[in-house]
């Protein structure tokens, strides 16, 4: 699914999913970097992110793949 990843004023990390109309902060990711890892969201989903580079720009949208959560 297409989600569009954003870095807000505090510096948190938050996913918005067009389709669902949804917007939730990123509570734990796998990797530092962010990319190519698991990321969970506030209300329980876990996303597979693809790889990229670390230095990727914010915003951006990406093809992630939702592994689990309601």
């Amino acid at each position: 699914m297409k989600v569009m990843i954003r870095r807000n004023a505090a510096g948190e990390l938050s996913v918005y999913v067009p389709k669902k109309d949804l917007e939730e902060p990123i509570v734990s990711q796998e990797k530092p970097e962010l990319w190519g890892g698991m990321v969970t969201l506030a209300n329980g989903w876990e996303l597979s992110l693809p790889a990229m580079a670390a230095d990727t720009a914010l915003p951006v949208t990406v093809d992630a793949r939702r592994v689990s959560g309601d």
